[in-house]
């Protein structure tokens, strides 16, 4: 506050007021500061509650592509609908590593497809090798196995 607008106060008023008393031109400093402080907090809390909202897709970018692809329809369908059970379940799903079975299964499945073609230095599947092998497990499944009385 300037010595001039002292000089316009009321005389009953004391010499020295609190800055944020406003004076005669009505310039009001505690306003303009509390406006500024009130811009700057709700800049940080969007800032915070965007980058919190985006933790469970920077999770799930260590773990995998298909992870990621749920977990950021999940986080972004709560961002849209403000619903806490979405981004808590892309939260979940992006700390929580699912196995990878694919992987196995489709090597399991090159496998077979590889034993189902014959190749020239293998041979058929029935080869006469492979038969005989069959039919000595089953001469030893057909004969009976000793029994109590026999061994006495």
């Amino acid at each position: 506050m300037s010595t001039d607008s002292a000089a316009g106060l009321h005389p009953l008023a004391p010499s020295h007021l609190p800055s944020f008393i406003s004076d005669a031109a009505g310039a009001d400093p505690m306003m303009t500061n509390v406006g500024i402080f009130v811009v700057v907090v709700v800049f940080l809390a969007v800032t915070f509650f965007l980058h919190l909202h985006s933790l469970p897709e920077k999770l799930a970018h260590q773990v995998g592509a298909n992870q990621l692809q749920i977990v950021g329809v999940l986080a972004l369908i709560a961002l849209f609908t403000h619903n806490n059970l979405y981004w808590v379940a892309a939260l979940m799903i992006a700390l929580i590593q699912i196995p990878d079975y694919e992987t196995p299964l489709g090597r399991i499945a090159a496998a077979l497809e590889a034993l189902k073609q014959p190749s020239p230095d293998r041979g058929s599947p029935t080869s006469p090798e492979d038969s005989t092998l069959l039919a000595d497990e089953t001469n030893v499944a057909e004969t009976p196995a000793p029994t109590k009385e026999a061994e006495a």
